[in-house]
């Protein structure tokens, strides 16, 4: 195990453990920090990288970063937003997507900010919420509760919801509609504000080419291919390529081997066009990383 250099080393905030955690160590394994068994402790140390994890509640995270007791922090940007922290963020990542939403009972009938003029709102996002009506000018009551949000109707603790939604199940399960999206959230990587040395510095930036070639890589597709000489025009045009492909002869007269990167949203309709305009024996290999 590297020993840590404190003037050099990262510090960085992770949920314990929740929907975000395994993702996130998912995610900087894949860039390659290797770690001992990190649901067995507080603090984990990188082996091979001058970083350690502190594994904490997800509500704490901007503030022990925004204090800078850590460097860095993976946490939802909804949880950023909800307690206003001071801290830089430096990307989103793609993964723990949700969103804020107003919910009711159907037969309620509550349409608009202004129907909701005079309600009880339940939720465990008091600050986002509240901001919310204040900008369009209603007044409600917001009912902070910790757990639980989606039963508060039914209980008659509350008229109406502000809750996390992903797919709305749980807002069925519950007699509950999802009326007004209030704010959009994914995991965010974000950084104190405090002063940080050279080596620290230097070190968040390979972090960040790390994983910018990794969800880059994640999110595209390796293509080979073989193709008539005189199709590599037509075929060049077809191809969302990051670069210009690469073009090899083969040892049949007149055809060539065509290497190049497609983005995975685009492959399916990518490769029947490229197979129109005669390309064969088409091949699609997952990339583990790339340097973009």
């Amino acid at each position: 195990m590297r020993t840590l250099d404190s003037s050099t080393s990262l510090r960085i905030a992770v949920q314990k453990s929740g929907r975000l955690t395994d993702k996130t160590i998912n995610l900087l394994e894949g860039i390659g920090l290797k770690f001992d068994d990190y649901k067995r402790s507080l603090i984990v140390k990188c082996l091979n990288f001058d970083v350690e994890l502190l594994l904490i509640r997800d509500d704490d995270i901007p503030e022990y970063v925004e204090d800078g007791v850590c460097d860095l922090g993976f946490v939802g940007a909804n949880v950023v937003e909800e307690d206003q922290a001071d801290v830089t963020v430096l990307r989103g990542l793609n993964y723990g997507v949700c969103r804020l939403s107003l919910a009711a009972r159907r037969e309620d009938n509550l349409k608009t900010p202004e129907d909701f003029a005079g309600k009880r709102i339940a939720t465990s996002y008091p600050g986002i919420t509240k901001r919310f009506f204040e900008r369009n000018n209603v007044d409600v009551e917001v009912i902070t509760l910790s757990g639980s949000v989606e039963i508060a109707p039914r209980l008659e603790i509350a008229d109406a919801i502000s809750d996390l939604v992903s797919t709305g199940s749980t807002l069925k399960a519950n007699g509950l509609e999802e009326v007004i999206n209030i704010f959009d959230s994914e995991t965010q990587l974000i950084k104190t504000i405090k002063p940080l040395s050279d080596g620290k510095k230097g070190l968040i930036n390979k972090i960040l080419q790390r994983i910018e070639g990794y969800q880059k890589a994640a999110q595209s597709r390796y293509i080979m291919m073989n193709a008539p000489q005189e199709a590599v025009p037509k075929i060049k045009t077809i191809i969302p390529s990051l670069k210009s492909p690469t073009v090899m002869p083969l040892a049949d007269n007149g055809m060539v081997a065509i290497h190049t990167v497609v983005p995975l949203s685009t492959f399916w309709d990518v490769m029947e066009q490229l197979k129109d305009a005669g390309a064969t024996g088409i091949v699609m290999l997952p990339i583990e990383s790339m340097i973009v």
